[in-house]
């Protein structure tokens, strides 16, 4: 065989063995590209969205058991105003339960009397802590408190605490409970909390058996 041809196929075999160890040897730029993107797929579909994350700890975040807090009213009367457009840009952000002026109010559940309070918007209000200080309950617009309802008193679920009105910002001509549920912040101030929609709440615990009061009016 002559020397060019020699030198020629020289040349095809360092070819053929360059490509043949660069194949074994190094994954192709495409399946590495390929690989890179099905490993971002898997370790976001492993991984939660923080709204995802979000909505799991405010489910947490939830008080259960909770009594309908106004007498009388039954599950199917509730409507959900959460998030209703108000004056000033505001959102509602709590559910209005309404009833006749003077309707008895109650403990929503076990707890404190945080704070007794009448505001311009609120009217005289409650702010009540439950034992574990997780979670606060705000009614609104009360018409007046229970005799001898006071700051620091224990009270039980149930138990009148106060009487269906429209004082501060409410309209006369449509009295109601204004109840609100806060998640704490660890400064447990009364004030404060990040507000959760009372509506599945209350309309899951008003259909529990045996969710009826036997408080009376005073």
């Amino acid at each position: 065989m002559r020397l060019p041809h020699l030198i020629v196929l020289g040349v095809v075999l360092g070819l053929g063995l360059g490509w043949w160890l660069h194949r074994d040897g190094q994954p192709a730029p495409a399946t590495t590209a390929l690989s890179s993107t099905t490993a971002t797929a898997v370790q976001r579909a492993a991984s939660p969205t923080p709204t995802a994350a979000l909505s799991a700890q405010k489910a947490v975040d939830a008080p259960s058991g909770l009594l309908l807090p106004v007498q009388g009213v039954a599950a199917s009367q509730l409507r959900d105003t959460f998030t209703d457009a108000r004056s000033e840009g505001r959102v509602h952000d709590a559910i209005d339960i309404m009833a006749d002026a003077g309707t008895p109010v109650l403990a929503v559940a076990d707890g404190t009397v945080e704070k007794l309070f009448d505001s311009a918007r609120g009217g005289l209000t409650i702010y009540q802590f439950e034992p574990s200080g997780r979670w606060c309950y705000y009614y609104a617009h009360l018409q007046r408190y229970a005799d001898g309802l006071a700051e620091k008193q224990a009270i039980k679920r149930g138990d009148v605490i106060g009487y269906v009105g429209s004082t501060g910002n409410a309209s006369a001509d449509a009295p109601h409970l204004h109840f609100e549920v806060h998640v704490l912040g660890p400064e447990k101030q009364w004030w404060k909390g990040e507000s959760i929609n009372p509506y599945p709440l209350l309309k899951s615990a008003a259909l529990m058996p045996g969710a009826a009061s036997a408080a009376t009016p005073e």
